[in-house]
């Protein structure tokens, strides 16, 4: 993949309601808001996490008054469940198993992660998060169902 980047993936879920939990304990949860599932890449540096943050903060999912998308999670202060997701790097083109090598290894994407985590919480009066590494349930109500791929 010579002179290809590789960006940080976002799959954004509208919801009226989510959370994460591992062992049996509850570490995040939210109601009307977005599910964000986070995929860090060996490429990605910081100002692709401030772009990303600035994506799914003012991306236009929620209804205005005529019922269109044209609000979003900072013009209407909704909640935000971040949850690390390396599988959505993952390369499926070939094959009957995935290969994760286009991940970023494990302590670059936490740190990025939790990058992306702080800043939202910068923006947004309410932020949760899943465990990076973790074996988590996620839990959720798509409201839509409306679901996007975002790249940064």
């Amino acid at each position: 993949m010579s002179g290809f980047k590789q960006t940080m993936i976002a799959l954004i879920q509208r919801v009226s309601e989510a959370s994460v939990t591992v062992d049996g304990a509850v570490t995040g949860r939210i109601g009307r808001g977005l599910l964000v599932l986070l995929a860090v890449q060996p490429d990605d540096d910081d100002a692709r996490v401030s772009r990303m943050v600035e994506r799914v903060l003012t991306y236009r999912v929620f209804p205005d008054a005529e019922g269109r998308m044209n609000r979003s999670l900072v013009d209407d202060g909704l909640e935000l469940l971040v949850v690390p997701q390396f599988t959505l790097a993952a390369d499926t083109k070939k094959g009957a198993r995935p290969s994760f090598a286009r991940a970023a290894p494990p302590e670059i994407g936490n740190d990025y992660f939790e990058r992306f985590v702080a800043a939202c919480e910068d923006c947004l009066p309410a932020v949760e998060s899943g465990v990076f590494g973790a074996d988590m349930k996620v839990s959720l109500v798509n409201d839509g169902p409306v679901t996007f791929w975002l790249e940064a």
